[in-house]
């Protein structure tokens, strides 16, 4: 996606949760490190510290210079993971991710989807597993399913505060599956409505050699 969008010559920033910054690279590290376990409470402040840290640093100062900010989950996956996937409650963690988060309102967020264990065998041909992979079958089927449930009207009428979700089928090969996002963003957001009518258009419906598109399934951390 990003490569699409710098051939039509719009600029953008790509980051990925957690991480992005010194602070939240840090963070990471004690997330996904297999030995450590930490409480659920513990593990949604923790990914929440990396968020901050990332608006902070990285996201504002892009949007303030106008770039398109691509990021690889935002707080949609701790509504899932924390909230769905280790029973947190979901007021508690909306407010605490408001803080987080400085009220950013993402213009769209793509959820793609594969069967929970597709997308971990996905997950584990990339190498060693980390402790959100390792989790047992029960999270990731919850995980699963309150992403389908994200995108229903209902829920996206009760959180405003995720601005809108499109599903995306992340079945078939990385081409397959970038070319469909593609089509999602230029249909789904307003600011790059003019390349509908550009030869850039054409080119964003049918990208080549998108090497960030393939990670992204909703059931790998």
């Amino acid at each position: 996606l990003a490569d699409s969008l710098e051939r039509a010559g719009v600029a953008c920033v790509t980051l990925r949760e957690p991480g992005g910054t010194a602070v939240g690279e840090a963070i990471r590290g004690l997330l996904l490190e297999p030995s450590l376990a930490p409480s659920g409470s513990a593990e949604a402040l923790l990914f929440l510290a990396s968020r901050a840290q990332l608006v902070a640093d990285s996201i504002r100062p892009a949007l303030a210079l106008g770039q398109i900010v691509l990021l690889d989950r935002f707080f949609l996956s701790t509504y899932a993971y924390q909230i769905a996937g280790r029973g947190l409650d979901e007021a508690q963690v909306m407010e605490a991710n408001q803080l987080a988060a400085g009220g950013l309102v993402p213009d769209l967020t793509l959820v793609l989807e594969l069967p929970d264990q597709t997308g971990l065998s996905r997950a584990a041909a990339r190498g060693e597993r980390d402790r959100m992979e390792l989790a047992d079958a029960d999270f990731h089927h919850r995980v699963t399913a309150a992403f389908a449930t994200f995108a229903k009207d209902a829920w996206q009428g009760a959180h405003p505060e995720c601005g809108p979700i499109v599903r995306v089928d992340a079945s078939g090969s990385e081409h397959d599956v970038a070319a469909r996002i593609s089509v999602a963003v230029v249909h789904h957001v307003a600011a790059l409505s003019a390349l509908l009518n550009s030869g850039t258009a054409e080119q964003m419906r049918n990208p080549v050699h998108q090497r960030d598109a393939a990670g992204l399934e909703a059931t790998s951390p």
